[in-house]
């Protein structure tokens, strides 16, 4: 079995944490056996605040910029990056300039628990 969708027709749901947010579902852990693949957007100007998920993340960078705190290290992030963020450690973003930061993000199917550290 296979699946194909145009990103385009996939709804970009507003995020409760930070300011710009948006989330699309691109693979469900209904519609994908190991990993869920989603696709956020942070608008300019937006944030996402420091947090922990009790799952790893694997992130590739489609556009933009963003100052990136993973742990104890800040640094900034852009078009072409990849990121690995373990289970359990903080991450936060914050754009840079005046283009979104839009990045793929895929996460292991098994419950994930999510903790707003500021």
């Amino acid at each position: 079995m296979y699946l194909r969708k145009e990103i385009n027709s996939i709804e970009a749901v507003p995020q409760k944490s930070g300011k710009g947010v948006f989330m699309k579902m691109l693979l469900s852990p209904d519609e994908s056996p190991n990993f869920a693949m989603r696709n956020f957007t942070i608008e300019a100007g937006g944030h996402m605040p420091l947090h922990t998920n009790s799952v790893e993340h694997e992130q590739y960078v489609l556009s933009g910029r963003a100052l990136v705190q993973i742990g104890d290290e800040t640094f900034e992030a852009k078009a072409g990056d990849i990121l690995l963020i373990p289970a359990g450690l903080s991450h936060s973003y914050k754009t840079l300039g005046s283009e979104a930061y839009s990045f793929l993000c895929l996460v292991p199917n098994s419950e994930d628990s999510v903790v707003l550290i500021k």
